[in-house]
């Protein structure tokens, strides 16, 4: 489980392991209609971030790893991130692994009328 220090009333710092991302997979893969274009997101721009850079917080894809965490880090101004480079990488595998199915998801629902790429307006 993801651990979680409170510094002070602005500052957190988070420690993540491999285990955790092995977690989040298996949450993404068990939700999957629900974190579909989290999961698209992830895959696509991890790359971009070198993957052991990537910000969940830079494309609206921190739902799945606040999952993670027994605090909400949007209540805070900071906070640091500690992971070693297999969380970065597990995880991208396993969104790689959820990626084509996630994208047949998103379009279904798109072709419903009731889905949205909530990422559609970012470009790298």
């Amino acid at each position: 489980m993801a651990h979680v220090e409170i510094i002070d009333d602005t500052t957190l710092r988070i420690t993540l392991r491999l285990e955790d991302a092995i977690t989040m997979v298996k949450m993404a893969q068990r939700e999957q209609a629900e974190y579909a274009q989290e999961i698209i997101t992830i895959y696509e721009k991890m790359p971009v971030f070198e993957y052991t850079h990537f910000c969940f917080y830079a494309y609206d894809s921190a739902r799945l790893f606040e999952q993670m965490l027994s605090i909400d880090p949007k209540s805070y101004l900071s906070f640091s991130l500690s992971a070693p480079d297999s969380f970065f990488y597990a995880l991208y595998g396993g969104m790689a692994g959820l990626y084509e199915s996630s994208l047949q998801l998103v379009q279904q629902t798109a072709g419903t009328g009731a889905g949205l790429d909530v990422n559609a307006h970012v470009s790298i």
